[in-house]
């Protein structure tokens, strides 16, 4: 068997997406935001999507950054995972 390794990234990434899964609330939302303008101020807020689970229960909240390196984005995942209206992020 051959061993897959991930792709690697060149930094900085433009238009790199983090998709957001989490409790459909407007308070997610808000700390989706206030996360990606601390570690990638100035990122397209209009860019922004969300859709929702099929009952309305969950919703994913995507955005688009420059990213930067590895610790931006880890920074970011940890941030992110605080709340418990976080599901995942990927």
């Amino acid at each position: 068997m051959t061993e897959q390794k991930p792709p690697k990234i060149e930094f900085p990434c433009e238009n790199y997406p983090i998709k957001v899964l989490g409790d459909a609330d407007a308070e997610m939302h808000t700390l989706v935001i206030e996360v990606m303008e601390r570690h990638a101020p100035g990122f397209d807020q209009a860019r922004i999507t969300v859709n929702e689970s099929s009952k309305g229960r969950f919703q994913s909240v995507t955005v688009w950054i420059t990213a930067t390196g590895i610790e931006q984005l880890t920074a970011i995942h940890d941030d992110l995972r605080i709340s418990k209206k976080i599901r995942m992020v990927m």
